[in-house]
């Protein structure tokens, strides 16, 4: 009976070890590996490949609505630009992904971002169609001559509006994009379609189809 009371406690006792040791919090994965995997998802084509899908998704859609255009109805087709229509890779590849500030500004200053090709290629048909361009952005009021000279550099300087944050504006991105749209709606625009690469550019009403593009490098709410 005694060594079965000290066979129990051992037994307890190990357990409780054990326990002790499985409890460490999970490590999560490393992040060279993952920005590793970015790179190769960009370079390999991969990355443009799955924007061309949704945007031959868009233009169909845009084709469809078109077709359907009520008399007196004002289309418009609302655009992101950072990774939606503009391209910002040799900035994040350059930076290793980082952000710092004043790195970020000169960029936006420098005007050069490229365009994404098959979302181009939306805002061309959509324009040809008689639809106009709408794009509202994350940048603030402060950067719009630069992204106006931007878009000029790629040949999107064709729109309606272009919808910047107020300077110094702490809302949410969903937030101010989604009261943009809807005063675009109130003014009478009929937003068609609404395409970004972030949640936050779609979620909140005020478009009648959205279209999500891949975002592998950042995270805006």
């Amino acid at each position: 009976m005694a060594n079965l009371r000290w066979l129990r406690t051992a037994v307890v006792f190990a357990l409780g070890g054990a326990g002790v040791s499985c409890s460490t919090t999970r490590e999560p994965p490393n992040l060279d590996p993952l920005k590793g995997q970015i790179r190769t998802y960009v370079e390999s084509g991969e990355y443009q490949r799955d924007i061309a899908a949704v945007a031959g998704r868009a233009r169909t859609w845009i084709e469809q609505r078109v077709a359907k255009r009520a008399p007196g109805e004002r289309l418009a087709v609302v655009f992101d630009l950072d990774e939606t229509l503009f391209l910002n890779w040799p900035y994040l590849r350059r930076n290793d992904f980082g952000y710092v500030e004043a790195v970020w500004q000169a960029w936006i200053e420098a005007a050069e971002a490229p365009p994404s090709e098959p979302v181009r290629e939306v805002y061309r048909a959509a324009v040809r169609s008689g639809v106009v361009a709408i794009f509202i952005t994350g940048r603030f009021e402060s950067q719009r001559a630069a992204t106006e000279r931007n878009l000029r550099a790629i040949n999107c300087s064709e729109y309606a509006a272009l919808i910047c944050k107020p300077d110094g504006e702490s809302r949410k991105s969903a937030d101010i994009k989604t009261q943009a749209r809807r005063q675009l709606q109130e003014s009478g625009w009929t937003l068609i379609a609404n395409i970004g690469d972030q949640q936050s550019d779609l979620v909140g009403g005020f478009a009648e189809r959205t279209f999500k593009l891949p975002a592998p490098f950042y995270l805006t709410e």
